[in-house]
Order: structure tokens, then sequence, then C-alpha cells
């Protein structure tokens, strides 16, 4: 019988191929998020989306998303990621829900655009909403 051994070339793509399904999972699996002084981004995988609080016209919570057509992006259980295209205005919508059961925050800016978020705590969402309605609020008295 001959002994038949795997080439390494093979145990080296296979280490490589579970590091990359890795790294997307954690980059996925939640919504990261940070605040800067006058701006806000969200990152999950490939999508991200970086908004000025200048171009917020209005925040407010929802209970559900409307039905948009789905650009590129994905849906799992709970979690919804990716750009839609909202027909009636014809605009790009970006979504980035880490549980579709609870409340999401929904941002208009540019007039017509809009970003559905929320995160898996539903109280870190509470503060986001709470943080987008004081930045609205300073920034439309300044005006």
């Amino acid at each position: 019988m001959k002994n038949k051994t795997r080439h390494w070339l093979w145990n080296i793509a296979i280490a490589l191929t579970l590091v990359l399904v890795v790294i997307a999972f954690l980059a996925h699996y939640k919504n990261w998020i940070k605040v800067e002084d006058n701006e806000f981004k969200i990152l999950s995988g490939i999508y991200y989306k970086e908004l000025n609080f200048t171009d917020v016209n209005a925040v407010e919570m929802v209970d559900k998303i409307p039905s948009l057509e789905r650009l590129n992006g994905f849906s799992v259980k709970e979690t919804e990621k990716g750009v839609f295209r909202d027909s009636i205005y014809n605009t790009e919508v970006y979504i980035f829900v880490d549980k579709l059961s609870r409340q999401k925050i929904k941002v208009t800016y540019n007039d017509s655009l809009q970003l559905f978020f929320n995160v898996s705590d539903s109280l870190e969402t509470e503060k986001m909403y709470t943080l987008f309605s004081s930045k609205l609020d300073s920034l439309s008295s300044l005006k």
C-alpha cells in the first residue's frame, strides 16, 4: 500500500480559508459604530456609511422597515444588512439592522436619503437615538 500524504500547499489553503471565514463572520456579526465630533460612521463587513450630522434632516424610531428592493446585501434570521432601493424616490437606502424584531433608528439625510440601523442591545440603540436627536436639536438651534 502506498502512503498518501496531503501536500503542504493544501494545508495552507485550508488554514487560510478558515481564517478568512472567521474574519468575515467577525466583520458582519455586528454593527461597528464610531461617533466623532460631527460624524457618524457605521461599518458591517463590506457595508460602510459615513454621515455628517449637519446633513441629517430627521431621526425617528420605527418598528418596521418599508418594503424595498435589495440591490445587494443579506438577511440571516434577525439580521438585515446591505444597500436597498426605494422605488418611490428611486434612492439608495442603507440598512444595518442587527435585530429585526426590535425598533430601528431611521435617519433621513440630504433631504430624501435614508439609513436604518440598530444594534443587538436595545439600550444602546436608545442611546444612539438620543445622540442623534440631541445633535439634530443643537444643530437646528444654531441655524
